[in-house]
């Protein structure tokens, strides 16, 4: 039976990096909880940790995709053109990303609510397949069904990334594929402006949910 939709509008950044270390950040700018950014990050053997900037947030990602660990510290982004900030705890990462790409294009001329439903995340999760782990539709968790609509597109062309100080090597491919729920960021490191929608199982409550709000970007 479906459930109450939860949507999240904002940023997601996929990286590889040369030590092996993949890192996926979101930055939502309206949400259930508000503005919020966070931290997904898998390791080379394969530990997943999660970096939330509140108790809610953690305890709501972390029941919707898989993790090793989760921490609950501050998460910064500051942004400025082409220039991203994140500051995450024990993480420090500055993405610099290029121009917008012709799939960027294309995205941007497709009515936003019909990027945001679920028949139009379905029709892209045909394409979507002919890259290594992506996929638009899906579930993370039993119970929880979850779909993205993606409204734009730049390629990551830098970064520089340090976990507890030590440096992480330069821009990789995120490769292998990331395993935090049903589907894996692209393997070419990429910005995409995307809004997620979940979709809880009937009865299922949530906590620390806002009224839905924050600064369209």
């Amino acid at each position: 039976m479906k459930g109450e939709r939860l949507r999240f509008d904002g940023w997601i950044a996929g990286v590889g990096t040369t030590s092996g270390t993949r890192l996926v950040v979101g930055h939502w700018t309206r949400s259930p909880f508000g503005p919020f950014s966070d931290v997904m990050i898998q390791h080379p053997n394969g530990e997943r940790l999660l970096l939330a900037p509140s108790a809610a947030v953690a305890d709501f990602v972390a029941t919707t995709y898989r993790f090793e660990s989760v921490e609950v510290v501050p998460v910064t982004v500051r942004r400025g053109g082409s220039e991203w900030s994140i500051q995450a705890g024990p993480l420090s990462l500055h993405l610099s990303t290029g121009s917008r790409t012709p799939l960027g294009w294309l995205l941007r001329a497709v009515p936003t609510p019909l990027v945001s439903s679920r028949r139009w995340a379905a029709l892209c999760n045909i394409p979507a397949r002919l890259m290594p782990g992506v996929r638009t539709l899906g579930t993370a968790v039993p119970g929880r069904r979850e779909w993205y609509g993606a409204h734009d597109l730049w390629p990551v062309l830098a970064a520089d990334a340090a976990l507890g100080g030590v440096g992480l090597g330069a821009l990789a491919p995120l490769d292998p594929p990331v395993e935090f729920g049903f589907g894996s960021a692209p393997r070419r490191p990429a910005l995409v402006r995307v809004t997620t929608t979940v979709e809880l199982g009937s009865g299922t409550a949530v906590i620390g949910l806002r009224p839905w709000g924050g600064a369209r970007g």
